[in-house]
Formats: structure tokens, sequence, C-alpha cells
């Protein structure tokens, strides 16, 4: 009988055909009919705002990298998707130069000061959305519909106004706000598609959403079981951050335990900041929060090892 001969490896001993260039330009489809609705929306001005913002982020990460003698990786599409991101989570109306500084600021400081994609331990867009509005409050919170100004729907309620923008008008998008926040439809759209595509799990989207549900029903704005849950959920950035922010992989748990803790804290956090706080929307630094609790969450939701023995 032949000597049968057997090659030893190491693990990992199960492979994915999956590739950073494949579910980045997964995402980057995803987020198209956010962006269809933005420029529907906020007209021409969305649009630069967004070019701005992902030639930013791509002319960022090739400099660095060629300047460092880095392999220049801008054709996986993650900068392009950190550029549309950050410009979703600014308002139609800024000048072209804060999406251009914030783009310099994701790549560089928050992503490749740290190692590059995958090392860093916060989500580059949100990072730069709180740089920027920290530095430049006036610009950051200037908000329009159809060229007139206007104040988003969570501003409203934060100030105890109730000539409040229908809920279909909120569902749809035709509300001030943040150019890729504001329809919930194109971004549900946008969630479905990854779903299917199996980029994200359901796990961190829907327990976010379902625990600013039940609790933004529960506490309330005016006291106890006096919210409006279906509307605190379309509105503001929750629909945006729980699906496309909350679930990339370099900031977010690696356990399905973990991401269902994970979910829930955002939710807690954007609750309370939306109901407590002083800034009317908890989205971006809720999840910012969570961020830095990651490396402790995986840690002690990891399965135990099989085999393993103390």
């Amino acid at each position: 009988m032949a000597e049968m001969k057997f090659t030893v490896s190491s693990s990992p001993h199960i492979r994915s055909n999956d590739t950073v260039k494949g579910i980045m330009r997964d995402v980057v489809i995803a987020l198209l009919p956010a962006a269809a609705a933005g420029v529907y929306f906020f007209k021409i001005q969305a649009l630069l705002v967004m070019i701005a913002s992902v030639a930013s982020c791509v002319l960022s990460e090739y400099v660095w990298q060629k300047l460092t003698k880095q392999k220049v990786t801008i054709g996986d599409y993650s900068a392009a998707v950190t550029g549309l991101l950050l410009a979703f989570n600014l308002p139609p109306t800024v000048p072209l130069w804060i999406p251009v500084v914030g783009g310099i600021f994701a790549i560089i400081i928050v992503k490749q000061f740290f190692g590059g994609l995958g090392q860093n331990f916060m989500n580059p867009a949100l990072a730069a959305r709180a740089f920027l509005l920290a530095s430049w409050p006036v610009q950051m919170t200037s908000w329009a519909v159809d060229g007139v100004s206007s104040a988003t729907p969570l501003g409203i309620l934060k100030e105890g106004g109730t000539a409040l923008p229908s809920l279909f008008d909120v569902f749809i998008g035709h509300v001030g706000g943040c150019i890729g926040e504001t329809s919930a439809l194109a971004l549900i759209i946008g969630g479905l598609y990854l779903l299917y595509k199996r980029v994200i799990s359901w796990r961190i989207p829907v327990t976010y959403i379902g625990t600013v549900f039940v609790l933004m029903g529960i506490l309330g704005r005016h006291g106890f079981m006096s919210g409006n849950p279906v509307y605190e959920v379309f509105a503001g950035g929750l629909m945006l951050g729980a699906i496309f922010m909350a679930t990339d992989y370099s900031t977010s748990p690696i356990t399905p335990l973990g991401q269902i803790i994970m979910g829930i804290g955002c939710g807690l956090l954007t609750s309370i900041i939306r109901i407590y706080g002083g800034y009317p929307e908890g989205v971006s630094y809720s999840i910012i929060i969570m961020n830095l609790f990651v490396p402790i969450i995986d840690k002690y939701t990891a399965p135990k090892v099989f085999g393993e023995v103390k």
C-alpha cells in the first residue's frame, strides 16, 4: 500500500472567497439609494459635498501610502466608502472645504495613524464628523429644505415644538438633516441589499433600532410612556448609523452575543442623549463610545474553544 501523506498547516482551515474589494463594492452599491435621495432632495450642493468628501478620502489615502512607501490600496473602495459615509453625515449647506478637512482627518488621523484598514479603533467617518462638529459647529448645524433654512425633526422635538414634518416626509427624506440620513426608505433598501449579500448580519441593526424604539416609547420626551417611537426611529441618523456604521467590521464585535450587546448599548446611549442630552441626536457619539468597548466585549463573549481545558 502506498504511503499516505498529509499536509500540516496552521489555522485558519476554513477560508472564504470574500475580499475587501468585493465587500466594499457591495457597501457602495447599498449606499447609492441614499446618495440618490440626497441629491434629489438637496440638489447639486449635496452632490458636490459627496464628490469633495470621496475625493479627499481617496487622495489622502493615496498620498499617505505613497509618502510612507506602503502598498497603495485605494482600489479596494474602503476610502471611497469612508468618503461617502462622511458626506452622508454632513449638512448639504456646508462649504466644500469642510468635507475636504474631514476626509483628511478620517483617513490619516483615524485610519492610517493606527495602521490602516482593519486597525482603526473607531469609525473614521463618525470620528471626523465629531471633529468637524466640535471645530465648526455653526457650519455643521445649518439645515435647509428646498433652499429654505429649516430645523431637523429631532431639533424640533428637542425644543418642544409641535410643528413637526409628517411621518411620511420623515420616512422618504423630505426634511432637514444631513445628506444621507434623512431618507429612511433609501437606507432600508440599502440595508436589505447588504443582508441579502451577507455583508452584515441582522444583530446590530435590529437590536440597535429595537432598543431605541422601546426606550423612546417608554421613557418619552415628556414623561413616562409619552414618546412616539415610530417617529423617533425614522427621524435623524438612526437608520444610517445602525445599518452602515455600527456594523463596520473593524469597529464592531465579531461574536454574535457581542454584536447584540453592541446594538443594545448603542440604542441605550442614543436614547439617553436624545432625551437628556443637550444635543438633539445621539447616534454618532453612541457608536463612537461603543467602539471603545469592542475589545472588552469580544474578550468576554468569545465562545469556548473546542477541546479547551483549564
